[in-house]
């Protein structure tokens, strides 16, 4: 039997949908909270999002909705809407990335919410918060051109260039987990819930980290510089006798082991390389001197000599590739569910606890699968009832058995 996790005697209603959401609740699934997933008739819009599919579900779907049970509710329906509150009430948490005012059009806003669950921990994602931003939607596409990130990314300022995957959505969805466990903390003293609000613009801004405090503290715009780095050189990648390496130098002993290992000793000594402050100013004939000597291998020579003798570089892999290495490196990148069906394959939480680790207990389901289940355990009334004074422990343990 699967050990419980930390979050076990917590209960999600999870009424978000794509991404931000969707990782935000999985990540306290798989740290063992008990995730019912409220879906619209026709389901979450990721089931749709393909090729590639497994078995008739979409592999973006499948991938960040582990560890819930699916609900069908028509929020357009008064019986429906009285479902959704029923479990919105007995939850602890819940977490939705509708338009703001949505739910308050469900009567599912914190507010009307806490008249009956003042414990509940309210979760609200959107793209550009409450205020002037109240109206727009947001993708993840959209804020990473308005939030400045894809300024940053590419070749050089004529070739903005978005970051391959949805970096914004998993990195809102990162803070939502983390605003959330603090205000489940916050409960643990006082018995009060809270409103936790995340929007996309801030969570870029802030995750934009050195580039947005070159600009706070200093005053100055980054631009692209391709793979290069604003305030390091050598820090890119560089072309061999046969394919790209990167090179990763954070620090004048590197720089020194490199020019050994390069056969470039004088470099090291060379007033326009001296210092990482130097080097940054000089990277452009920096690099042609590296190049230079890099040549003379491949790209796989250098990715095995350089990290052998400390230097911090590597080969430009591929995913495929990328999971190998982490195999090779004993990480179990890839976990299967306790369910062991097809659809449980799954990429493994980076989450590693010595004693409550990470579960992997169910696939993620299919659309509606628990519904009848879950309407009928909210009509017994009992089952997810107490979540300040009464029995949270039994919350945690029931509702997932009468569910299997």
């Amino acid at each position: 039997m699967t050990e419980k996790g930390p979050l076990s005697s917590i209960v999600v209603a999870d009424f978000s949908r794509v991404l931000a959401g969707p990782f935000c609740t999985m990540t306290l699934g798989d740290l063992g909270a008990e995730i019912v997933k409220v879906e619209r008739p026709g389901g979450d819009d990721t089931r749709a999002w393909g090729p590639p599919f497994v078995d008739g579900e979409s592999t973006y779907y499948l991938g960040v909705n582990r560890n819930k049970r699916s609900l069908v509710l028509d929020l357009n329906t008064p019986e429906d809407r009285d479902v959704a509150a029923q479990l919105a009430t007995r939850a602890d948490v819940v977490v939705e990335n509708f338009r703001p005012g949505t739910m308050a059009r469900f009567g599912l806003d914190e507010t009307t919410l806490r008249r009956t669950n003042p414990g509940l921990v309210y979760c609200s994602i959107s793209a550009f918060g409450t205020g002037a931003g109240y109206e727009l939607a947001g993708y993840d596409l959209l804020v990473q051109a308005l939030g400045g990130l894809m300024s940053v990314t590419g070749p050089d300022d004529g070739h903005p260039t978005k970051v391959g995957v949805a970096l914004v959505d998993v990195l809102a969805g990162l803070f939502a987990t983390v605003g959330v466990l603090a205000a489940l903390r916050a409960r643990d003293r006082t018995g009060r819930g809270q409103l936790v609000e995340i929007n996309l613009l801030s969570t870029l801004l802030a995750a934009l980290a050195n580039q947005s405090a070159s600009y706070v503290l200093a005053e100055e715009i980054p631009h692209a510089i391709g793979n290069g780095h604003a305030s390091i050189a050598p820090y890119d990648s560089y072309a061999t006798g046969d394919g790209n390496i990167v090179l990763a130098v954070g620090n004048d002993k590197q720089f020194d082991a490199l020019c050994d290992a390069l056969r470039i000793p004088e470099l090291a000594r060379d007033p326009r390389f001296l210092g990482n402050a130097s080097r940054v100013r000089n990277r452009v004939p920096l690099r042609e001197h590296l190049e230079a000597a890099l040549a003379s291998n491949s790209a796989g020579y250098w990715a095995t000599i350089l990290p052998a003798l400390g230097i911090p570089a590597g080969a430009v892999n591929n995913i495929g590739q990328a999971f190998a290495l982490a195999e090779r490196l004993g990480l179990r990148p890839i976990r299967d569910t306790d369910d062991g069906q097809v659809l449980g394959r799954q990429v493994a939480s980076p989450i590693n606890l010595s004693a409550t680790p990470v579960t992997y207990r169910t696939r993620a389901p299919r659309l509606g699968e628990h519904s009848p289940a879950i309407r009928r355990l909210l009509h017994r009334g009992d089952c997810l009832a107490g979540q300040l004074g009464g029995d949270a422990t039994r919350v945690g343990e029931r509702l997932p058995d009468e569910l299997d």
